[in-house]
């Protein structure tokens, strides 16, 4: 219930910042192609979070969880994100919200720290290293609210590190080459669980058994290869179009 929530409010405060900005003359920056974008985003989140494959997650398949983290960590949040660039970022809160938010010190403060680009890394690898441990990783499935608050931490970090590869709001806080390397270190990082879960010869995860022709270790073996193709698929896509000259800073597009 709780994801379908979030998912109405997101909806809302992105229909009411394309209607603004349209209504502004600036149609070409609020399209249908962003309106498209931020759907899909939207979509692969429920999808992972609500319906059959939450239902395989929680119960039979380590793949099946594995999956819903990339979606919810890392696809998801690229696609929002990268419909929110330019000014549409601006009005995707109300004035009456942004506007006392924007004259807090204290807020502009946190959001500079954690959006610092060695501070977001290391979160978002912190994170990846942490909800694999296979203790925390049962542990979450035996307890609902510390497995909701695991989505909430892959969601929140996945929006910090695409937030920097994807610059919406044009800041700069890293140049072309910075945000390839950081898209490189994300793959690294992922590349050793990867590893991890692809070459060990014992199941790590005690709560899944195999399910559907597949024993335990090939399961785990299927979440690995699962985290590396997602990985390959969004950050080489990243990579592709940053290397593009039109995606470069200072371009129409990427200020757009």
């Amino acid at each position: 219930m709780l994801p379908l929530v979030f998912a109405a409010v997101a909806a809302l405060l992105f229909a009411q910042a394309v209607v603004r900005l349209r209504r502004r003359g600036r149609a070409d920056l609020a399209g249908w192609d962003r309106v498209a974008l931020f759907a899909v985003g939207l979509a692969v989140t429920l999808f992972a979070l609500v319906g059959p494959l939450d239902r395989l997650a929680d119960s039979k398949l380590l793949s099946a969880h594995m999956t819903q983290h990339v979606l919810i960590g890392d696809m998801g949040p690229a696609l929002m994100i990268l419909a929110l660039r330019g000014p549409l970022l601006v009005f995707l809160l109300p004035a009456p919200v942004l506007a006392p938010l924007a004259r807090n010190a204290g807020v502009r403060s946190v959001l500079g720290t954690l959006l610092r680009p060695r501070v977001a890394f290391s979160l978002w690898a912190a994170n990846l290293a942490i909800w694999h441990v296979p203790y925390l990783y049962d542990l979450a499935l035996a307890h609902q609210n510390l497995h909701d608050f695991e989505h909430l931490c892959w969601t929140f970090c996945g929006i910090l590190v695409w937030t920097l590869l994807v610059d919406p709001g044009s800041h700069r806080r890293l140049t072309v080459g910075g945000r390839v390397a950081l898209a490189a270190m994300m793959f690294a990082a992922g590349q050793i669980l990867t590893d991890v879960l692809v070459f060990s010869f014992t199941p790590l995860y005690p709560y899944y058994h195999g399910a559907y022709g597949l024993s335990a270790l090939a399961d785990q073996q299927v979440s690995g290869i699962v985290m590396m193709a997602e990985q390959l698929l969004t950050l080489g896509i990243c990579v592709a179009l940053l290397l593009r000259p039109r995606w470069r800073p200072g371009a129409r597009l990427a200020a757009a």
